[in-house]
């Protein structure tokens, strides 16, 4: 694989960029393999990329039904944040974050890093204890956040509204350090780089089953045919109960739609993201100049990736008093992603009652944030056979325990 540089770039333009090789191969699908990683999303693809650089298992095929990255890794608000409450949440999401630093360097591939900084706002009294208790907690974590005053949140976001009606800003979790990423690049360059390590990518191919013998998994059957395999990494978001049910277990999660939109592009106006989860809305301004608006997530279970005018109406007129001026904007687009949910709201890594099988999922809608911190921690599980130190409060033996990682608050809304 030829690095990218711009010395790269003078030669090829000299040539009229006829010599640019394909970003990844497309191979015909080995009978055997030491790893089969099914979902070719984010954690999918860090996870092969983390088991090739950190374990020398290259192996590997990543098997994706559709396109790569055109699950909930083409479909989110590509918030980046590692201001959660517990322990162990705060060490992963700010592994993930430290390496989002890097990856660009690291995977010879820009993924448009952009720690803008991330402010949760507090629009309620219980928001302000909750948010304070946050910042003391990451304090102690090694995280670096901040509990700041109203005036200092205008002084970061001037186009904000800070005495609303129904929902006056009282303040925010202020994390400096925070941002947003190009979710299609991340994808493609965890791809690019696994593909170089001599790394399958399968596309087009949808998981029919699981073969094992002996409660020990063996394999897969696809609609590209069947492949052996000593470990299988289920990392299919919310898709994880279908795959879970093929392999002979059940998942205590449910899948729901989260819904976003985009405005119509316009000229900068705010260069922080924001995160107003009293009324389940959020708001950055992309590389393109649209406004991108999320929300909550769907109050049923579904597997739809549409929109709906009912989560258009709710979102957008609340944060219509927190942020006036949207309120002049066309809608350029709205979509739907399909989010695992788990009833602590953190994700499960780890061994499944099936040998040699093992999941990651669970993270709701804070998953993008978590790519490459999930990777580096399902890499090692599947490497070593048992989680390591980021993964092993995450099991799924803690719903049976009791031992709930609780980020209900953290998490705001669902994500």
């Amino acid at each position: 694989m030829r690095r990218y540089s711009a010395f790269a770039i003078a030669r090829e333009s000299a040539r009229y960029h006829t010599g640019w090789e394909r970003a990844w191969r497309s191979p015909e699908p080995k009978k055997e393999y030491e790893v089969v990683i099914v979902g070719a999303g984010g954690h999918g693809l860090a996870t092969a990329f983390y088991l090739g650089k950190n374990y020398g298992i290259t192996n590997v095929a990543i098997i994706e039904k559709g396109w790569l990255g055109g699950g909930n890794t083409g479909r989110n608000t590509t918030i980046i944040r590692s201001n959660y409450l517990q322990d162990p949440s705060a060490a992963l999401y700010e592994k993930a974050r430290s390496l989002y630093e890097t990856m660009s360097q690291d995977l010879n591939f820009n993924v448009m890093f952009s720690p803008r900084g991330v402010i949760m706002l507090a629009q309620t009294e219980h928001e302000i204890r909750g948010y304070q208790r946050t910042a003391h907690a990451n304090a102690l974590q090694g995280v670096e956040t901040e509990w700041i005053g109203p005036q200092k949140v205008k002084e970061l976001c001037p186009i904000i509204e800070l005495k609303g009606p129904r929902f006056p800003v009282l303040g925010g979790l202020w994390q400096p350090r925070g941002g947003t990423a190009r979710h299609d690049a991340v994808a493609w360059g965890y791809a690019r780089a696994c593909s170089d390590m001599g790394m399958d990518i399968i596309q087009k191919c949808e998981v029919t089953g699981v073969k094992q013998s002996d409660g020990q998994v063996t394999g897969i059957e696809s609609t590209k045919g069947s492949f052996g395999c000593k470990k299988l990494g289920i990392v299919v978001a919310g898709h994880s109960s279908d795959l879970a049910n093929m392999a002979g277990f059940r998942l205590p999660m449910e899948s729901v739609a989260l819904q976003a939109l985009v405005s119509e592009p316009i000229k900068p106006i705010m260069d922080v993201v924001i995160m107003a989860n009293t009324v389940h809305g959020y708001l950055s301004q992309s590389d393109k100049g649209e406004m991108v608006i999320g929300g909550g997530t769907d109050a049923f279970n579904n597997y739809t990736q549409r929109g709906s005018f009912h989560h258009i109406e709710e979102t957008v007129r609340a944060l219509s008093e927190t942020f006036p001026m949207i309120s002049r904007l066309k809608m350029l687009r709205q979509w739907g992603g399909i989010v695992d949910v788990t009833g602590d709201r953190s994700p499960i890594i780890g061994k499944t009652p099936l040998g040699g099988c093992f999941i990651n999922c669970g993270w709701g809608t804070g998953g993008f944030k978590a790519i490459p911190g999930s990777g580096w921690a399902f890499a090692e599980t599947l490497a070593k056979g048992e989680p390591g130190e980021l993964a092993a409060p995450f099991g799924m033996e803690r719903f049976i325990e009791g031992r709930f990682i609780d980020e209900s608050v953290a998490a705001g809304v669902a994500h």
